[in-house]
C-alpha cells in the first residue's frame, strides 16, 4: 500500500520522527561533551580567581598556576563559620570541594528574591536566607609572599547577572585586586565594569569595617575616597550592582576573619 506523503497524518508522523532523531542527537551530543564543557568551566573560574590577583592565566596553564598561587579553598557559612578547607588538587567533580560551589547558581535559585524583598535591610535578608543553607567559598593565596584572600560576588544589574572576584590583602580589609563581568549590561556603559580602567580603581582602597556600608561605589564623577571608586558614567544602575553584591557578600566573610582573628589571639 502506497504511503500518501501529502496526507496530514504522514506530516505529523515525519515531524515526530524528526523531533525525536534531533533531541536524541542533541541529547548524545551534550552528554558527550559534558566532560570537555565542565572542564573549560573550571579553567575559567581558575583563570578569573587568578587574575584578582594579578596573575594571568590562559586554559592551557591556568591548572597549573592555580595549584602554585592558591594555597587552600575554604567553604563557610552564612554566619561566617568554617564548613570546610581543602588544599589537595582541584576535581571539578568532586561536589564536596569548596571550588565546586557555585555562587552564581545559588543567587539565582535563593538570594536575588530575598535582596529584592528585604529591600536593604540587611536583618530580614538574614532571616530570608537562613534556612537556604547557603556555603561560600573563599580561596587563600599567596603570591610574592604576601597571603591575599579572593571572594566571589554575585549581584544584578541593569539587564541581567553581574559577578566577579574580590582579593583582599592579608589584613583582610585592603583591596588588592578586583575583576567584574556580566552577561547583558550596555555596550559603552554598564558593560565597561570589566575593564581593566574600571577595576584598577580598587587596588588599595579600604573596607569600613566600622560603617554599615563597607565600600561604595559612587555615581560616575562623584569624589570619591579611600573607601570608595567612581561609578561608570552612564552606568548608574550596574554601578550600584556591584555595590550592592560586594557589600552583601564581604559582610559574610567578614564575619569569618573576625572569628578567625579571635581563634588566633
Amino acid at each position: 500500500m502506497a504511503i500518501d506523503k501529502n496526507s496530514t497524518g504522514y506530516t505529523f508522523l515525519f515531524s515526530i520522527i524528526m523531533v525525536v532523531v534531533v533531541g536524541t542527537a542533541l541529547a548524545f551530543t551534550a552528554l558527550s561533551l559534558k566532560d570537555r564543557q565542565d572542564a573549560n568551566a573550571a579553567d575559567k573560574k581558575m583563570i578569573d580567581i587568578l587574575g584578582a590577583i594579578g596573575v594571568p592565566a590562559n586554559r592551557s596553564n591556568a591548572s597549573e598556576l592555580f595549584a602554585e598561587y592558591v594555597v587552600e579553598r575554604v567553604a563557610i557559612d552564612l554566619n561566617g563559620q568554617q564548613v570546610s578547607a581543602t588544599s589537595e588538587a582541584v576535581d571539578p567533580k568532586d561536589k564536596e570541594d569548596p571550588f565546586s560551589i557555585d555562587v552564581k547558581k545559588d543567587y539565582r535559585a535563593s538570594v536575588k528574591s530575598a535582596v529584592k524583598a528585604a529591600d536593604g535591610d540587611e536583618q530580614a535578608l538574614s532571616v530570608a536566607l537562613a534556612d537556604k543553607n547557603l556555603k561560600f567559598p573563599l580561596f587563600r593565596c599567596v603570591n610574592e609572599g604576601q597571603t591575599l584572600y579572593v571572594i566571589p560576588v554575585v549581584g544584578s544589574g541593569l539587564w541581567g547577572p553581574i559577578w566577579g572576584y574580590v582579593a583582599l590583602e592579608d589584613d583582610m580589609t585592603t583591596i588588592y585586586g578586583a575583576n567584574f563581568d556580566h552577561k547583558t549590561e550596555t555596550p559603552g556603559l554598564g558593560a565597561e565594569i570589566k575593564e581593566s580602567f574600571f577595576t584598577v580603581k580598587f587596588k588599595g582602597k579600604q573596607l569600613n569595617t566600622e560603617s554599615a556600608t563597607l565600600f561604595s561605589v559612587l555615581k560616575g564623577g562623584a569624589p570619591t575616597d579611600e573607601y570608595s571608586v567612581d561609578g561608570i558614567t552612564g552606568g548608574t544602575i550596574t554601578s550600584k550592582g556591584v555595590d550592592e553584591m560586594i557589600n552583601r557578600t564581604l559582610k559574610v566573610y567578614l564575619r569569618y576573619f573576625e572569628s578567625e582573628t579571635r581563634a588566633q589571639r
